[in-house]
């Protein structure tokens, strides 16, 4: 009889072992390749929602924040600051903030905001990613022209805002900066990064 169908039971158990050792080796190999793959804590921590005390913020004054590594601004608008936002309404592209895409449906109003005096923008700009200059003084104070309503100036190619985010006519940005899902924890501390359905 021959003895090339029978495998030794010796060669039989050390190919197993091998065979074994190999899935280990290999998994053990693949672990780090695969944690290189998942977001690590600091990138988690880059996009969790941000929580803000806004009882600091005097009338007038801007805070920024960094959510998701981009500057969110935080302004407290004065009376005058609201009234502007009536009267500069035929010099913007879109007053009324009708793509969807710039601001949560609770941000779609005339002052883009939750509660009126309170702005919450991201400040960047919508033409190419430049971040706009704060030029809040209305008037030639700002350096922007007598007839200057206050708001937002990207010095790169001349966009402007007005006190709303809300882009000028005649200028390269194409629509107004964005304003994030955001909600009220209490009336003093805003979550950036959450809106009130909880959606991000």
């Amino acid at each position: 009889m021959s003895d090339e169908g029978v495998v030794d039971p010796r060669r039989r158990r050390l190919l197993i072992i091998t065979t074994g050792l190999g899935v280990v080796g290999a998994a053990f190999a693949a672990t780090p390749f695969v944690k290189s793959m998942m977001p690590s804590a600091r990138a988690k921590a880059a996009g969790a929602p941000v929580e803000v005390d806004i009882s600091r913020i005097e009338p007038g004054q801007l805070l920024t924040v960094e959510w998701r590594g981009q500057p969110v601004w935080i302004l407290r608008r004065t009376p005058e600051m609201l009234n502007s936002l009536k009267e500069d309404v035929s010099l913007l592209v879109d007053p009324d903030s009708h793509v969807d895409s710039q601001q949560p449906k609770y941000a779609q109003n005339p002052t883009r905001s939750i509660k009126p005096e309170v702005l919450v923008l991201v400040g960047i700009c919508t033409h190419l990613g430049c971040s706009p200059e704060r030029r809040l003084e209305a008037g030639s104070e700002s350096g922007l022209g007598s007839d200057w309503p206050g708001g937002f100036f990207c010095p790169c190619h001349g966009s402007k805002f007005d006190l709303a985010g809300r882009v000028f006519k005649n200028v390269p940005a194409p629509i107004n900066l964005r304003v994030p899902p955001h909600r009220y924890v209490v009336d003093t501390r805003i979550l950036i990064g959450v809106d009130q359905k909880g959606a991000a």
